[in-house]
């Protein structure tokens, strides 16, 4: 990461800044500036609605041949790289207020999630294709060997003409992907590659039990060597075995994980069971802990650690991404997010549960709504992340006081329709360089600003390259 000034007179300047900007926010903000929407008043169809700190300033319609499901992001200089089950597209976003289409890559496959670093990207593929390529279809169990998913390696040393490397295949395929940087002195990245069997039984390429990730590893100098390294075991008792509650599936492997590869810690979202890894041998991650929540947790899906590495946040996937989970039925603690204390107790480190977090406005019984993929926004001395909630739009909350999170501001649409249950919305939502970035499912991208005198700092920090999965910390930037 690259600093504008030096680190010790930048965080100077920061801190003079911040403490003039929470003053002068303490005396011109109303109390109620960031107020969420009445709990029963949903939004017209296609109705933006948000709190008076967070609008948008710019849109972009899906165009091309990548029509198909917006999914995640990862951000490098003044490109963003948004991914798409087609393939992924190339913004250049060094003008936020206007963003263009800079390149799009056909390449179809389900997720297509994104990683980036230097001259590479990665994508992640979760459905089984007819080969290893970018022309390829579906495929079907009739031919055997007929069958790839797995991870693609790209070039992108030239973003406005990537250029496919290598591939490589992974027991699953890759429903999420992680870039781990190598420690000090390791010329390679390694990718931590989660997936599972929804299945309940053998299906190809993915036999059970499957209670394990995949470590691919690749080689800086030499991409094209990358391959499995590893498959560590992180469920030897086989994880959650399941609940009489039919929402409340076992495990069979991780849905995502989050690094902190300075504290050589990860946190794992892994179906029944969060997890917590020791990561210090990348090759080999351990589990140091892990919780379950049989009350109010039906599938662990992300995880985010605060800056300081002391706390993760957990998301709940109830419904699977297609139901409507944010109405009053459901309520405030199904489908939220969990907070949870990193402890440390006669030296082992535990999670210990503090609170739960939802957004607090109902969706219609029409709206796909669920915690989904969000990023930290930097501000020192307070942990306060954005989040995407499908159609729930995108929600920033502030969950210092791990016991009392609350949100500060949100941005949403309303409903695809009114009669049926449809699904949309911001996939993933993060802070990059001073706006934030949603993935829009099926409407495209936009660019939302946040000014709030709580984040205002937030503006002053600058990074290089940003993967949500892979947590820097921010007062390094």
């Amino acid at each position: 990461m690259k600093h504008t000034v030096p680190r010790g007179r930048m965080l100077k300047r920061l801190a003079a800044i911040s403490a003039a900007t929470l003053v002068v926010g303490l005396m011109t903000a109303p109390a109620s500036s960031a107020a969420p929407a009445d709990p029963g008043t949903i939004p017209g169809v296609d109705e933006i609605v948000s709190s008076p700190n967070l609008k948008q300033v710019a849109h972009l319609d899906k165009s091309g041949p990548l029509t198909g499901t917006n999914t995640d992001w990862a951000f490098q200089g003044k490109y963003a790289y948004g991914g798409n089950y087609n393939g992924f597209y190339v913004y250049d976003v060094s003008k936020p207020k206007e963003p263009k289409v800079a390149a799009q890559v056909l390449c179809p496959g389900s997720q297509n999630d994104i990683s980036v670093t230097g001259n590479l990207l990665f994508l992640g593929t979760d459905s089984q294709r007819t080969n290893d390529t970018c022309d390829n279809a579906a495929s079907t169990t009739a031919v055997p060997g007929d069958r790839w998913e797995g991870i693609k390696v790209f070039d992108i040393s030239n973003p406005l003409t990537p250029k496919y490397l290598k591939s490589v295949k992974t027991d699953c395929g890759s429903h999420t992907q992680t870039l781990v940087p190598g420690k000090r002195g390791d010329k390679n990245v390694y990718l931590y590659v989660s997936s599972y069997n929804l299945a309940g039984a053998d299906v190809p390429n993915c036999a059970l039990p499957h209670d394990k990730i995949s470590v691919v590893k690749v080689p800086l100098r030499n991409p094209t060597a990358a391959a499995v390294v590893a498959t560590p075991v992180v469920f030897p008792d086989g994880g959650f075995p399941g609940s009489d509650n039919p929402e409340q599936i076992e495990t069979t492997g991780c849905h995502d994980i989050t690094v902190y590869a300075e504290k050589d810690l990860a946190a794992g979202a892994c179906m029944g069971d969060g997890v917590l890894f020791d990561i210090k041998n990348r090759e080999k991650p351990t589990v140091i802990t892990s919780v379950r929540d049989e009350v109010n947790f039906a599938f662990w899906h992300s995880a985010t650690f605060n800056n300081s590495g002391t706390k993760v946040v957990f998301t709940d996937e109830l419904g699977g991404g297609g139901a409507a989970t944010c109405n009053e039925e459901v309520g405030p603690n199904r489908g939220a997010d969990a907070i949870y204390d990193i402890v440390t107790k006669k030296g082992k480190k535990k999670l210990e549960f503090r609170s739960y977090f939802k957004i607090p406005r109902y969706n219609a019984d029409t709206e796909v709504c669920v915690a989904h993929n969000g990023s930290l926004i930097p501000v020192p001395g307070r942990d306060i992340m954005v989040q995407a909630w499908y159609l729930g739009g995108v929600s920033v909350w502030d969950f210092t006081d791990s016991r009392r999170p609350k949100e500060i501001a949100f941005w949403e649409r309303g409903p695809l329709s009114t009669t049926q249950l449809m699904g949309g919305g911001s996939w993933s939502a993060y802070w990059y360089n001073g706006y934030i970035y949603s993935n829009d499912i099926t409407k495209g991208i936009d660019v939302l600003e946040l000014k709030d005198y709580r984040t205002a700092i937030a503006k002053f920090f600058r990074t290089d390259t940003f993967n949500a999965q892979t947590q820097d910390n921010f007062l390094r930037w």
